[in-house]
This record gives C-alpha cells, sequence and structure tokens, in this order.
C-alpha cells in the first residue's frame, strides 16, 4: 500500500495527473500497478486525506492540489486536531493522575492488554479512541469526556492513517503503557510528560509522512520502479 501510494503522489506531485485530471479507473490502476483493488482504494484514501485528490460519486477520482499541505482528517484538519489535543489531553492525563477510581485503572489496564495483543489495525483503532476516551473519564471531568467525544471519529482516521503509512501501533502502544503507569503511580508530572511525548510522536510521524516525497520515476509495470 505504501508503494502504491508512493507511486501516486509522486505522479501528481510531477504533474503527471495535473490538477482537474480525472485518475484513471481502479481496474486500470490494478492492471497497471499490479495490486488488489482493497490495497488500491487504501492509497486512493490516502491521497484524499491528504488533499491531493476528491473522490466525486459515479464520476471517479480528481486531481485537486499538487503538494501536501494539511491532511484532514473527517471534519478537522490535522494542524488542527493536534492543537486541540495538547490544550486538551496534556493536562487532562495531569488530573487524570491525580483524580483517577480503581475502576478507571482496572479499565485502562485490560483495555492495554487487549490493544497490545491486538493484530488487527481496525480493531486496534478502535480501541485506541476508547482508551483516550478513558483517560478522559479518569478526569473525572465529563466535560472532557464529551470534548474527546466530539474530535473521536477524526482521532480515529487520523489514528488509522498513522498505523497504514507511519507503523505506529507498536510505538503507541509502549506509549500508552506509559501514561497508565503514570496514572497508577498518581504521578501528575509523570502523566503529563507521558502524554506529551505521546503526542509529539503522533506529530513526528505525521510530518513524516507529509513532507513532500522524493521518488525515482516509477516504470509502468509496478508502483517500484
Amino acid at each position: 500500500m505504501e508503494a502504491v501510494l508512493t507511486h501516486l503522489r509522486g505522479a501528481i506531485e510531477r504533474g503527471e495527473y495535473a490538477i482537474g485530471d480525472k485518475l484513471p479507473s481502479e481496474a486500470e490502476l490494478c492492471r497497471r500497478l499490479e495490486v488488489s483493488r482493497p490495497v488500491l482504494r487504501e492509497s486512493l484514501r490516502a491521497l484524499q486525506v491528504m488533499g491531493l485528490t476528491v473522490s466525486r460519486t459515479g464520476k471517479g477520482t480528481f486531481v485537486i492540489a499538487n503538494t501536501v499541505e494539511d491532511p484532514t482528517f473527517g471534519d478537522y484538519a490535522a494542524s488542527d486536531l493536534l492543537e486541540v489535543r495538547r490544550h486538551v489531553e496534556i493536562p487532562v492525563a495531569g488530573y487524570a493522575a491525580v483524580r483517577r477510581t480503581p475502576e478507571n485503572l482496572d479499565h485502562l489496564a485490560h483495555l492495554l492488554d487487549r490493544m497490545e495483543r491486538e493484530t488487527d489495525t481496525t480493531a486496534w483503532v478502535a480501541m485506541d479512541t476508547i482508551f483516550h476516551i478513558a483517560i478522559a473519564e479518569a478526569s473525572q471531568n465529563p466535560v472532557f469526556r464529551r470534548v474527546i467525544e466530539e474530535i473521536r471519529d477524526a482521532l480515529a482516521r487520523q489514528s488509522a492513517f498513522l498505523n497504514e503509512l507511519g507503523g505506529r501501533r507498536e510505538q503507541s502502544n509502549r506509549e500508552h503503557r506509559a501514561i497508565v503507569e503514570a496514572l497508577i503511580d498518581g504521578s501528575e508530572h509523570d502523566a503529563v510528560e507521558a502524554m506529551s511525548h505521546h503526542l509529539d510522536r503522533v506529530e513526528t510521524t505525521l510530518t513524516d509522512i507529509v513532507r513532500p516525497a522524493h521518488t525515482d520515476t516509477p516504470t509502468e509495470g509496478g508502483p517500484e520502479a
């Protein structure tokens, strides 16, 4: 999927598909790139998240930009989402360390165990959003939970994007474990630091994915030259 995305993104950035152009049909792209339709569709979705294309029902996929500016996850741009997460989730982690209940800790520990065993990305992403809601619950402030629930869809889309293209799952599990350990210790400082580190890594991975790609011109027979 990464190879297909790199190929299509590179073609758009080089101008092989200009702004306003319609990409070849899914069937044609699958034939050219020698990939399955599910792999191609994941790549096309990633192009849309990056803001390079738009899908028009019944008409196909069209190029709308030739450079990646700010990916969009659902209703929110990545930069806006991260800014809000820093202002909300970092202090929330601190409150949660001070106010968490035994039930909160049991729930988080059980959730972490399931996430560390999970191999299916879709299932893991669903639990990832539940994890962040559970941290907000542990703060004992229902407004924080409501805020996280409001951005739940965007969080899930971002998580899927980072895991598919950035291989974030194992690293995220370790970062989540550090957050929960800080909550178990009741350390506000450590919880704030752990959540800050987690969001720093999210931003770094996102930047690595969306920064301008430098690729060689691919051959017609596949996504890799």
